[in-house]
């Protein structure tokens, strides 16, 4: 049964409400507006190559993206819907990102991989790390939401999908990122050590200039993911640090309408591209070689040697 209330308590909230709804929509926008802008490099370097892992996750996030913004736009819309849709809009709204974090993490350890030429040992350390952080953070998930209804709300007329929670839940909410965040620490660390120690060794390869391309393609992506994602931990630390959550401030309602768009960016903007990135330039080397056609995957190989593909 939906909660109605006519009290002017409520003003503040609504008007925290309307302004975190217009940096949604700017998220939400930024999303649909990436993936129409490289629709072009994925039907051509995704949809047109065999399947693999990659494949099947880049599919995943990319229109997982699109999903979680179209539930993200209804649980938010002045309309009137049942506490069961609310409920499941909800549970939408917050599994999707423990879900696609866990995809993202497998993206990036694979790319570690590849960089630490296919080391076997490397592969079993990363594997055990990632699962433990995914792990950890599923279970703080659903110790948060264990009981926690979805209902309707009608303040001052105005209906909206919301959930009511005590303040320990929300705590623990906030740092069910932490797992993810040491993940994601961890990752540049070790690509950051490998690229220093192979550039180092490039200064003597007379081949270098290949694997140096292609340590920068990997770099440069995993850097400015890596820089998003810290701004999404910082937010949700800060956050989880002071009283602002529980604000119905203005400045509450643009807090949180930036996390919303640095949150989305992280994950179904950059990505994806961290797939993208790697299959251009390997589209590109199979243009400009004919040997290229051969190449499957990434793997560094010692005495100079690189072959690249898209798989990573």
């Amino acid at each position: 049964m939906p909660y109605v209330s006519n009290d002017p308590t409520w003003w503040p909230f609504i008007y925290f409400a309307r302004i975190q709804s217009y940096f949604l929509v700017g998220s939400i926008t930024a999303v649909v507006y990436d993936w129409t802008l490289t629709f072009g490099q994925e039907f051509e370097l995704v949809w047109m190559h065999r399947w693999s892992l990659m494949t099947v996750l880049y599919i995943c996030v990319r229109y997982l993206g699109i999903l979680y913004s179209v539930v993200y736009i209804l649980g938010n819309l002045p309309f009137s819907i049942t506490d069961e849709v609310s409920t499941i809009l909800y549970f939408t709204q917050t599994w999707t990102p423990v879900v696609v974090n866990a995809m993202l993490g497998v993206i990036m350890m694979m790319r570690i991989h590849a960089m630490y030429q296919r080391s076997r040992t490397m592969l079993i350390f990363l594997t055990v790390v990632l699962l433990t952080a995914t792990i950890a953070s599923g279970i703080m998930t659903v110790i948060v939401n264990i009981g926690v209804p979805g209902v309707e709300e009608v303040l001052s007329g105005i209906p909206r999908c919301a959930i009511y929670m005590n303040t320990d839940s929300i705590r623990l909410g906030d740092e069910t990122l932490i797992p993810a965040t040491a993940w994601e620490i961890l990752a540049l660390f070790l690509g950051a050590w490998i690229v220093i120690k192979h550039f180092r060794e490039l200064r003597q390869s007379p081949t270098g200039s290949t694997i140096g391309d292609c340590f920068m393609v990997l770099t440069r992506s995993h850097v400015l993911y890596f820089m998003v994602f810290a701004a999404v931990s910082f937010f949700n630390v800060a956050q989880s640090l002071t009283n602002i959550q529980f604000s119905s401030s203005v400045g509450g309602g643009v807090y949180y309408g930036i996390l919303d768009i640095v949150t989305v960016l992280q994950m179904f903007v950059l990505g994806p591209r961290l797939i993208l990135s790697v299959r251009e330039y390997h589209a590109k080397l199979v243009t400009d070689s004919d040997e290229g056609t051969g190449m499957t995957s990434i793997a560094f190989q010692e005495g100079g040697h690189v072959s690249t593909g898209g798989d990573v």
